[in-house]
């Protein structure tokens, strides 16, 4: 091993903003908070770090002539309560699942795209 995962981090061009939005989403609390730089730790630990971006242009998702990226996958117990919830805090849904799927596809205030995973 040579090292170990400190963060997932994602460009913004408002860092606080969307740090914010995953502290709803997830929990946990804000650990570090400069004009240019975020950092969420979530209940286990985990850490997602947010970075001033000016020029930050979201993923386009589904776009045939590019990809999506990265993103994050989220357990839920409840999808429909999960969903509800997350487009409260600025989500929006991507309408690009397969029905009967086990996940849904979402965007956060900035245009990164996460899922809602759950059992079907």
């Amino acid at each position: 091993m040579i090292g170990k995962l400190r963060s997932v981090v994602f460009d913004a061009r408002d860092p606080r903003g969307l740090a914010d939005f995953w502290v709803q989403l997830l929990g946990g609390n804000i650990v570090e908070d400069d004009d240019d730089w975020v950092v969420v730790a979530e209940p286990s630990g985990r850490r997602l770090a947010f970075q001033l971006s000016p020029e930050h242009q979201p993923p386009q998702f589904p776009d045939p002539r590019g990809s999506q990226q990265v993103h994050l996958d989220i357990d839920v117990d409840d999808v429909d309560a999960a969903e509800a919830a997350a487009l409260r805090l600025g989500a929006t849904r991507v309408d690009d699942v397969p029905e009967g799927s086990d996940f849904r596809v979402y965007r956060d205030p900035a245009g990164h795209t996460f899922c809602l995973v759950f059992d079907v």
